[in-house]
């Protein structure tokens, strides 16, 4: 395994299932990046994981490691509820950091979070991983570079009732600990806010990224049989239109990605499911030739590569390819958006809410 003779000594907050699953490995797999600490108030899941994983440092305090100096980020991989304080505090003792989606659970929250962001001169980066699958990048760039004026989106995001026996056999088999720190009440019994935030964090970033930001929205939310399903018509700022189907879950496989429709061409993308690491199909049209694009995309572990791009921007200075706490407060505001159509019926300007979903 290759590894950069310049790499960012990243610290990893919360031992649990996202951290398991996806932030450990990235972060001994990327080339510019060290598992320098990880930390977790549970000691059972602490010295599980640093069994496996054998960081140089493991703390039951997150003060301590944030006081470490040879912390010079971390990535907050806990509960929703905690993201912006964790995220504050780790900004406040000189740290950058790499913070789970959604960015919060309130618009004010996030806001606060990115003029401190602004403030620090830090970087600080949502873990909206799919900006870095090779095949969806390289239907962004496409579109910015190609297509000319843009049209419409059709995006969708359809969890499957067979997801779990897929994704079982790929990922670790999960720790847990009761002495671990949960959120209180049971955020994910309201399954309207959850799966939002949770699935649609993916969605509306995906459409922000591929078509810029949006304006107002009208949402539908139909439940029937134990499933949720949203239907979203968007308006974005340059005039063009877009339609968001966020469904937990299909009975059926997992089902995900978007069209869009330009002057120039048009995008075609297939997105898998993110832990088989394999790159999404993406066809891109050009009538300018009359030739479909499809890249490769060899390397797809998009948790890795996120990990790799929030490196290069601390330890080169390259333009911030990720999603900026700008990116999630907004991505946020839309959720929130959609929440309050659903609750009215009315079409709503995302610049006119408050609140969380």
């Amino acid at each position: 395994m290759h590894k950069d003779s310049s790499r960012l000594q990243i610290g990893i907050l919360g031992c649990g299932p996202i951290a398991q699953a996806g932030h450990f490995d990235a972060v001994r797999k990327a080339r510019n990046a060290d598992l320098y600490a990880i930390c977790d108030r549970a000691d059972d899941l602490r010295e599980a994981m640093q069994a496996v994983h054998q960081p140089q440092a493991a703390y039951a305090d997150y003060d301590a490691m944030l006081a470490d100096p040879k912390v010079d980020a971390v990535i907050v991989a806990v509960a929703d509820q905690f993201h912006v304080p964790l995220a504050l505090k780790a900004l406040a003792a000189g740290k950058h950091v790499l913070v789970e989606k959604p960015l919060g659970v309130t618009i004010e929250e996030c806001d606060s979070l990115g003029a401190q962001v602004e403030a620090s001169g830090l970087v600080l980066q949502v873990g909206n991983n799919k900006r870095f699958d090779p095949g969806i990048a390289y239907a962004r760039d496409f579109i910015q570079a190609e297509m000319g004026e843009r049209m419409a989106l059709k995006a969708w995001y359809c969890d499957s009732t067979y997801r779990y026996a897929m994704t079982d056999n790929v990922q670790p088999i999960m720790r847990t600990s009761a002495a671990a720190l949960r959120p209180a009440g049971d955020p994910k019994a309201d399954r309207r806010r959850y799966y939002p935030l949770t699935h649609g964090s993916h969605l509306v970033d995906m459409a922000r990224y591929l078509m810029g930001e949006m304006v107002s929205v009208q949402a539908r939310l139909v439940e029937k049989f134990g499933a949720y399903c949203w239907f979203t018509a968007v308006d974005f700022a340059d005039g063009s239109v877009g339609h968001l189907d966020l469904t937990v879950a299909v009975r059926g496989d997992w089902e995900e990605g978007f069209t869009v429709y330009g002057e120039h061409g048009s995008v075609k993308a297939r997105v898998h499911n993110p832990w088989f690491h394999k790159t999404s199909e993406v066809e891109c049209f050009s009538s300018k030739d009359g030739v479909y694009r499809r890249p490769l995309g060899e390397d797809a572990h998009t948790y890795k590569r996120q990990v790799e791009g929030f490196a290069e921007v601390i330890l080169q200075g390259v333009a911030q390819r990720g999603a900026t706490a700008v990116d999630g407060a907004a991505a946020l505001r839309a959720l929130v958006a959609i929440s309050r159509s659903v609750e009215t019926g009315e079409r709503v300007r995302l610049a006119d809410v408050t609140g969380g979903v």
